[in-house]
């Protein structure tokens, strides 16, 4: 489901790169791409697969997408970073998808919507805030550098939010919830940092400071 939890890394043997000055404070780089989740993989079934985006939309209504209708849409592709809460980064990866923009312009939430909570099988979840959603390299990516995501590592589409830690951008997403205020995800319940930017090192919930999330 989300990121903290790593299943390889350092106990596989793979080779760690020294610091970089492009790598935010505590980050170290990474060959190769860990698989980093909790819990199993899901199964996919494109038959009983739907994207949806509800909760404080501009028109009130659900909206919903199957996959071949969401595989559809327009493909962007960014080349981003991704950082993990378990301290390795990924530079300069290729990113294939559907821009977050995107969706928001056919969806288009509610003047007062501040937040989105996006979901992923299973019921996991990840809160935003709106800026983050809507910032330029947020991407729900269906690919990396030009090939199809792996089920490891979210097939059929998994959230990037490059300037965030990558527990941030859920893996196996299923739909975005507009919230007119912010409540907290999955991991951020469990004492992960309500916001989450690796340049400011805000891993854990202790390091919060008021106004950075509601209460635990």
């Amino acid at each position: 489901m989300g990121q903290p939890e790593s299943r390889e890394g350092e106990q596989s043997g793979k080779r760690f790169d020294p610091p970089s000055p492009e790598l935010p404070p505590g980050q170290r780089l990474q060959r190769g791409w860990p698989v980093t989740h909790y819990g199993p993989v899901p199964k996919f079934r494109p038959e009983r697969w739907e994207f949806r985006v509800f909760g404080a939309t501009a028109d009130g209504d659900k909206h919903c997408w199957t996959h071949e209708e969401f595989t559809a849409l327009p493909y962007t592709t960014v080349v981003a970073d991704l950082h993990c809460v378990t301290k390795y980064s990924m530079l300069g990866a290729e990113w294939g998808g559907i821009a977050a923009r995107t969706v928001l312009e056919l969806a288009p939430p509610a003047p007062e919507v501040t937040h989105v909570m996006v979901w992923a099988e299973y019921g996991f979840s990840s809160n935003l805030r709106l800026a983050d959603f809507t910032a330029e390299h947020t991407i729900f990516a269906t690919h990396k550098d030009g090939e199809l995501l792996t089920a490891e590592h979210g097939f059929p589409v998994r959230l990037v939010v490059p300037h965030l830690y990558a527990w941030k951008g859920p893996k196996w997403v299923r739909g975005v919830e507009y919230m007119t205020a912010d409540r907290r995800g999955f991991w951020e319940e469990r004492g992960y940092h309500n916001i989450g930017d690796p340049w400011r090192e805000q891993r854990y919930s202790y390091q919060e400071e008021p106004g950075d999330g509601p209460e635990l």
